[in-house]
């Protein structure tokens, strides 16, 4: 195997930012013109995050190829700019299911089946396999959990042995761990560092590299203790301090050595990174010249990372267009006709982003109709192009009872619809919605087309209702204009308003395909509009 291994790991406490350190090397080797892909080991027992509760687990990200994936994926895709597949995200339930299904099919020959060597030969069979498939220079893998967590084990296990069928140069371990503060002492506490790092080689891994994450700096005595007790070099001891900007990250740890250091692990030539776009860009992102604000009207808002592509596409679109967009995160089920101006004072464009079920359905279509008849710019995705369809046939059609049948079986103008060939999958709800990228053809003269600049493309989705084409004349001659149609199927992609400058409405998810220095144009074109809108333009938008 040609391919160099980079595995990351986690000590002391969870949500360290191993996923954005992973990332942030993968940028630092790609800037030096290494190949480099991604993958991520969740320790959970769910087959895949798609039946999750987005309180518990925060987005799932959607691949090309369909995978409902961890959001850390959509961190590697922002930071590498590589679109990753489902061979990039494995999860505990992924692995037992596969070697169950092998047992009953007898597939081990009556054997007894155990974690060790089954499981563990499984998940090495994982890493082969996407090394073998996407043929890296270096494939970084982040195991999930924190060390000592009994749901790791396996994958700590199955990554020790791993390193045992390797040469030496061909796999670096990073473990990624907390150096606390004590206030009460003034004194930045290195033990639980140590501890973790005991337990990393009770097991018998030695890290390489240690990544400590710190809120103060972290002087050369304390990295040098570290190092005497963990038995790691001095310069391997890396301090990764919170950053102004997500996308400093890399730039910090590279003034840190973070990727000098793992290039000597693994035997690499140390080559000069080309960073200079991506230093604009941060530049760029802390320091812009414009402001906006937008209301992001959501189901789950409590926890931000229920939306974490949404609001990192906002910030890209911010980027390409020199702004800070700050966002004012609006329960839906707290909007209603009461309060509406309330709400919205001091807002340049409301988005409503994709969820399921009833709760908030009615405080999503009061902000759509605000946006509607304000002229003020609307973006929905997923559920708030459904949202805005239903408002719109309700308070312009006429049609008072007008719904989803997601949520009203029985009514008589089913706007939103399921699709066909979801009719059998409602009671299997795991991995059977419509997911993946589809192709989209763009309406000439269309403002999708105008954003997009090509007549046709290809967005990720993840849905089970769609538009209902038996209404499209009726919505055609109020003032819809249907501007996005997958051509193989006639499904409606996008909608626009023919009487508002920037309403527009996607079935797809465009946030999960936005980079931080490729900002995707129906965002880019959604913060323009904002920024109009705030100069007092009104919506008077060329």
């Amino acid at each position: 195997m040609d391919t160099k291994l980079i595995f990351v790991t986690g000590g002391v406490v969870s949500s360290l930012g191993k996923g954005i350190t992973a990332a942030a090397l993968g940028r630092l080797l790609k800037a030096r013109g290494y190949g480099v892909s991604i993958m991520k080991l969740d320790p959970y027992l769910n087959v895949d995050p798609g039946t999750m509760n987005p309180y518990q687990h925060g987005e799932v990200f959607v691949t090309d190829d369909g995978a409902e994936t961890d959001l850390d994926i959509g961190h590697y895709e922002r930071f590498i700019n590589e679109d990753l597949t489902k061979l990039n995200n494995t999860t505990t339930g992924q692995i037992y299911s596969a070697v169950l299904d092998r047992e009953r099919c007898g597939g081990y020959q009556g054997g007894t089946v155990q974690v060790i060597p089954h499981i563990t030969d499984e998940i090495k069979l994982r890493i082969r396999r996407a090394i073998q498939k996407l043929q890296p220079h270096i494939m970084i893998v982040e195991i999930g959990g924190t060390v000592g967590d009994i749901e790791s084990q396996p994958f700590l296990e199955a990554i020790r042995q791993l390193k045992t069928q390797l040469e030496g140069d061909q796999c670096c371990f990073i473990h990624v761990t907390l150096i606390p503060y004590l206030s009460a002492s003034g004194e930045l506490k290195t033990k639980p560092t140590q501890h973790s790092v005991k337990e990393l080689q009770s097991i018998g891994i030695q890290p390489d590299v240690l990544v400590c994450r710190s809120d103060y700096p972290i002087d050369r005595s304390i990295r040098a203790k570290i190092g005497l007790f963990c038995n790691v070099p001095e310069d391997y001891v890396i301090e990764n301090l919170n950053a102004r900007s997500l996308y400093e990250v890399p730039l910090m740890l590279e003034e840190r050595g973070l990727c000098r250091s793992v290039l000597k692990v693994l035997g690499l030539e140390q080559r000069e990174p080309d960073l200079t776009e991506w230093r604009k860009m941060v530049e760029s992102d802390i320091n812009p010249s414009n402001e906006c604000t937008i209301a992001l009207v959501g189901k789950y808002v409590e926890l931000h990372d229920a939306y974490l592509s949404v609001a990192e596409a906002l910030r890209h679109s911010g980027i390409a267009n020199n702004a800070r967009v700050n966002i004012k995160w609006v329960v839906a089920e707290d909007v209603q006709e009461g309060n509406v101006d309330e709400i919205f004072e001091g807002i340049d464009g409301i988005l409503v982003p994709g969820g399921f079920g009833e709760r908030g359905l009615e405080g999503m279509m009061v902000a759509a109709r605000y946006a509607r008849e304000h002229k003020m710019p609307y973006f929905g995705i997923c559920l708030g192009m459904q949202i805005a369809v239903i408002e719109y046939a309700r308070h312009v059609l006429g049609w008072k009872d007008a719904h989803s049948k997601e949520v009203d079986f029985n009514t008589k103008h089913p706007v939103i619809d399921l699709m066909e060939d979801q009719v059998n999958n409602l009671e299997r709800i795991g991995g059977t919605l419509r997911l993946g990228s589809y192709t989209c053809h763009l309406e000439p003269g269309s403002l999708a087309r105008k954003m997009y600049g090509k007549d046709e493309v290809h967005e990720r989705h993840r849905h089970r209702y769609e538009f209902n084409n038996s209404f499209v004349e009726d919505f055609k001659a109020a003032g819809v204009k249907f501007t996005g149609w997958n051509p193989r199927r006639g499904l409606a992609e996008i909608i626009e308003l023919s009487d508002h400058p920037w309403f527009v409405g996607v079935q797809f998810h465009p946030e999960l395909k936005s980079r931080p220095d490729n900002a995707h144009p129906i965002f880019k074109g959604f913060i323009e509009a904002a920024l109009l809108w705030q100069n007092n333009a009104k919506g008077d938008i060329k």
